[in-house]
Order: C-alpha cells, then sequence, then structure tokens
C-alpha cells in the first residue's frame, strides 16, 4: 500500500504535515541531496506532490537546492531549529569553552552525535588570522574527527559497529580507512580520554577532541581544532588542557542533578 493511501483517512493539514516530515527525514539521511524523483521513490509518493511540498519548504528555507547536483538538501532553517534544540546545553557549557579557547588561545567546538555524524552546535572562535572554523549546523564524520572519535570511544562497542561500515571514507592519504583499525585507536582513546585527529579528514587540519555528560547522561563533545602548524608539539598541552575543561564540565553537571 502507498503512503497515499495510508494517509488517506488523516486531515489534509495533518497528512500535510507528516508528508513533509518523512521528506526532511529523507533528506537528512542524503546531505548531498536528492531529486524529486528519488525523494519521491523513498517516500512513497507521487512527484507531483513531492514537489508542491518541497517548494513550500523551500519558501520557508527548511530545504534548499544542493549546488553540486541541482537537487534538493535540508537548508539552512533546519540547521538552525537543531542548535535551538541544543540550545540549554551550550548555554551550560559555553563559560567553560570560553575560558579553555582563552587559555589554549584557540578555537573551541561544542558538538553532538546526531545520524551517525558529528554534529557542531556551538563555537569559540579565537582571534587568530589562521584558524579552523566550522558554524554551528555542519556536520562531519566520526571517523576521522577528533570529536568524532572521542563519541566513538564512548559508546558500547557494538553501537560503534553499526555507526560505522568495515570500510570507510578516505578523505586523503591520512584517514583511516578500516574499522579494525580504528577500533584499536578508540581503545586508546578510552584509556586516555582523549581523541586527536591529525590531518585525517582536511590537509593542515588537527584537533584534540574529549567528552562530557550532562545532568541525563547525554553525551557530547568538545574539540580545539588547529591547523597543523600549530598542532604538532603541543599535543600534551592541548590534552591535557582539553581533559581539565571536560572535567570541570562534568562536576559541574554532578551539582545540578
Amino acid at each position: 500500500m502507498s503512503n497515499d493511501k495510508q494517509n488517506s483517512n488523516k486531515t489534509p493539514n495533518v497528512q500535510v504535515i507528516s508528508r513533509a516530515a518523512k521528506i526532511l527525514r529523507t533528506l537528512r539521511n542524503h546531505p548531498k541531496g536528492l531529486s524529486l524523483s528519488q525523494i519521491a521513490k523513498e517516500v512513497g509518493l507521487a512527484r507531483s506532490t513531492v514537489q508542491r511540498i518541497v517548494n513550500t519548504l523551500e519558501q520557508e528555507n527548511f530545504v534548499a537546492q544542493a549546488s553540486s547536483n541541482g537537487g534538493i538538501r535540508l537548508g539552512p532553517e533546519i540547521a538552525m531549529l537543531a542548535a535551538a534544540v541544543h540550545s540549554d546545553l551550550r548555554e551550560e557549557i559555553r563559560p567553560h569553552l570560553i575560558q579553555l579557547s582563552n587559555e589554549v588561545n584557540e578555537t573551541v567546538d561544542l558538538s553532538v552525535l546526531d545520524n551517525g555524524k558529528v554534529l557542531f552546535v556551538d563555537q569559540i572562535i579565537a582571534a587568530h588570522p589562521l584558524q579552523a572554523t566550522s558554524e554551528p549546523g555542519a556536520a562531519f564524520p566520526l571517523h576521522c574527527t577528533a570529536n568524532g572519535k572521542a563519541i566513538l570511544a564512548s559508546l558500547p562497542l557494538n553501537e560503534v559497529e553499526k555507526l560505522l561500515p568495515e570500510q570507510l571514507t578516505r578523505f586523503n592519504d591520512k584517514t583511516i580507512t578500516h574499522r579494525d583499525e580504528l577500533l584499536k585507536e578508540l581503545e586508546v582513546i578510552r584509556k586516555e580520554g582523549v581523541a586527536f585527529a591529525q590531518e585525517e579528514h582536511i590537509h593542515g587540519i588537527c584537533a584534540v577532541g574529549a567528552v562530557v555528560y550532562d545532568s541525563l547522561g547525554n553525551l557530547s563533545a568538545v574539540s580545539i581544532p588547529l591547523p597543523s602548524t600549530r598542532f604538532y608539539g603541543n599535543e600534551e598541552k592541548l590534552a591535557a588542557a582539553i581533559l581539565n575543561t571536560c572535567k570541570n564540565i562534568n562536576q559541574h553537571y554532578k551539582t545540578i542533578k
């Protein structure tokens, strides 16, 4: 039975909202975008129905044209809504992020696990002319980023295996592309509490990351991205600073349970 028939017993307004939600969830799984025909096939709706809904979503900036293939992708309004969801998290942690940024004189990020990727929800930008920044709402891979690896190391093995295929996407010659090799690194991260990314995602960009838990036990990651020229030789200093910050954040949450 098609979704058109399944939804026939819903009121028109509820039906449209339900269909729009299905389209948005589908696009969430395809960050590079899909054509209208591909969306229609994924959600089980007529192409004309999808086009009407997409047109309305585009007017509200919930979807946008994908420059790479001319298809449809999630729009900037979605990123803003996602950031709002994490506003409480940001408000609680931001003072600690500012303090860390001032201490190491580098940009500091806050991110969470979202749909198999690491989603940036806040950032404190340092005053360096050369810096590594990612706007809140941006999503990066788990296996080749410091915050992503820190999150993976904090998850049960069965969850990690669900998130990662055996063959991992290669971004350059420094990317770990075999899951078993990454699992060995995650064991080290679990013991030391800190993760490093050494130009594995983008040449010239390194990072250090560690995780924190809120009062409900929800996981997020703090990371320091920086150019490789300021990373090598400073790994221990950066690791000590971020571990101390995460310790303070965790202690803060314990006091408000």
